[in-house]
């Protein structure tokens, strides 16, 4: 009976989907808690590096994004504390990095590549095989934070709090950073590597309008990352648009919305 319900691409689309907003949504959180907007974007825009490394070593293209993701983050990590210019160092490997793996692309011969999927997303052509894999990113994902929940967030807080509480605040930007690599690799293939820093962030912003304590604030930014999904597959249905960047503008309507609840909240 699941094997014929994964026969249905929209399924398989709805279920890749929500793997990736229930990834998101609780370490966009963090990504807005900390102003590590651009952060995510640098990771996300390497993620292409990774895949014209994965089809020039005929590796599996998950493997490569995962790779070079993890690596961009560690390096953005380590070198964010030592460099006064944190904003331009973040641009400069976030563009150079897309530049890059545009370029890379381009050398790979043999093989057709289709980079609008690497860009903005297939999400209507996953498999079985596919959504395995982001579940479980997903799953591993929620585990991480769940699991460093109360540290992240004294971390987030202030380093000097952190460390009076006996948390190396280093250490939890590595969980961070290691979570928003996972991520990136499961959700690349779903809204594709523009569009990867909007599904970290834009559910999370929402909350905030809505949200009275951080747990609140993760739980009301997977629900809200999860209605996005939905909405935004049934609006490329029936609009015959692209399915990532649909899912990212309900998102953003939601986002319009939710501000506009709070500001009528008061």
């Amino acid at each position: 009976m699941i094997a014929g319900l994964l026969d249905d691409f929209m399924i398989r689309a709805t279920l890749a989907g929500l793997g990736v907003a229930f990834a998101a949504a609780p370490l966009g959180c963090f990504v807005v808690w900390r102003r590590m907007a651009y952060f995510g974007d640098a990771t996300a825009h390497a993620a292409l590096l990774g895949v014209a490394l994965s089809l020039a070593l005929s590796l599996p293209v998950l493997a490569g994004v995962l790779a070079v993701a993890l690596g961009m983050a560690l390096t953005v990590s380590l070198l964010s504390g030592q460099h006064q210019g944190t904003d331009s160092l973040l641009g400069v490997l976030s563009h150079g990095a897309l530049a890059i793996g545009l370029v890379a692309v381009s050398f790979v011969s043999g093989v057709r590549v289709d980079l609008s999927a690497y860009l903005f997303g297939d999400i209507l052509s996953v498999r079985p095989a596919d959504i395995a894999v982001i579940w479980g990113g997903a799953i591993l994902v929620a585990g991480l934070i769940a699991w460093r929940w109360s540290v992240l967030l004294l971390a987030t807080l202030g380093e000097d709090l952190a460390r009076a509480g006996g948390v190396d605040p280093r250490r939890e930007q590595l969980v961070l950073t290691l979570t928003l690599a996972i991520t990136v690799a499961v959700a690349i293939k779903v809204v594709g590597a523009l569009l990867i820093g909007a599904m970290l962030i834009i559910p999370a912003a929402a909350a905030r309008f809505l949200a009275r304590s951080p747990e609140a604030m993760a739980v009301i930014a997977a629900l809200m990352a999860a209605v996005s999904v939905l909405a935004g597959l049934r609006g490329a249905m029936l609009f015959d648009t692209p399915a990532g960047p649909s899912i990212v503008t309900a998102a953003t309507l939601l986002f319009a919305l939710a501000g506009l609840a709070g500001r009528l909240r008061g």
